[in-house]
């Protein structure tokens, strides 16, 4: 990924510094945005700049009637490029997991602001909707947001969860899963789910069951996205003997994975969630 050309700040200026480094001065006024994230498509909305969002991916699907009338524009990573700079943005959300830095590099083209955004902890929330109150103008909705977070992180924090170790699958053919060093694998942390994955060096490596042994986990959880995991995979995974009979749970993956204000409702459904799991298989989860 790279960063849009820095434009020029005066020491008068307010201005948010985004996960590249790059100073962006507050809009002075209406933006036409383009969001190449779903879940950030979400927080503009939630921020009340739905009526300055020009442009969107098919999978911005949240908040649903909010968005009809606003343009798709393709997918996170095969973006219809002339639709896009037929809408005249002024900012562009991109996300460094998300979106490719080939597209980042003919954006920087045309687009006078690229917003790149690369939150790794559920507390990176905070900041990245500070970062947005600022340049849009819109910090007591974003403080709003921080106070709700804030409060669903401590009623996390004052809760006491035995360590889990989870092998938590978004994909199959191959199989693929998510690092520890992964914002899935922060949110999991909050509710005692320790995310293991083969030691590659990869953010979402691909998996061998075998190879990588059932000793290494407690349960298998199936996202619902991106890959759409069902329960016919649930059935499927708890008879493979790879996987040593540990309990095979589907997961929402919205919930787990999607920040903005989706980590707000995440932290409360991970912690039913796990509730849940402890509460259905005590003697295999002990």
């Amino acid at each position: 990924m790279v960063a849009s050309r820095e434009m020029p700040v005066s020491q008068d200026e307010v201005f948010a510094v985004d996960a590249l480094g790059q100073r962006h001065a507050r809009m002075p006024g209406p933006a036409r945005i383009v969001s190449l994230v779903p879940s950030l498509t979400e927080l503009l909305c939630e921020l009340g700049l739905r009526d300055q969002l020009v442009g969107r991916t098919g999978f911005c699907v949240h908040p649903r009637q909010a968005l009809r009338d606003v343009p798709k524009l393709g997918g996170t990573k095969d973006v219809d490029l002339e639709r896009l700079r037929a809408l005249a943005p002024t900012h562009v959300v991109l996300n460094v997991d998300e979106n490719e830095k080939p597209l980042a590099d003919a954006l920087r083209q045309f687009v006078p602001h690229l917003l790149v955004t690369h939150p790794l902890t559920v507390e990176d929330n905070l900041s990245l909707y500070r970062f947005f109150g600022t340049v849009f103008g819109c910090e007591s909705r974003a403080l709003t947001l921080c106070s709700a977070l804030q409060a669903e992180l401590d009623a996390s924090r004052a809760l006491t969860f035995s360590p889990l170790r989870v092998l938590y699958l978004i994909w199959r053919d191959p199989w693929m899963t998510v690092s520890p060093q992964t914002y899935i694998a922060s949110m999991l942390a909050s509710v005692g789910m320790i995310a293991v994955a083969p030691d590659t060096g990869a953010r979402y490596p691909q998996l061998d069951f075998v190879q990588f042994g059932a000793e290494h986990f407690d349960a298998v959880l199936l996202s619902s996205e991106p890959y759409r995991f069902v329960e016919r995979h649930v059935a499927e995974l708890g008879q493979d003997p790879a996987l040593g009979r540990r309990p095979v749970r589907l997961i929402d993956g919205e919930m787990a994975s999607w920040y903005g204000p989706r980590a707000i409702q995440g932290l409360r459904y991970l912690r039913e969630f796990r509730d849940g799991l402890d509460r259905d298989r005590p003697g295999e989860l002990s």
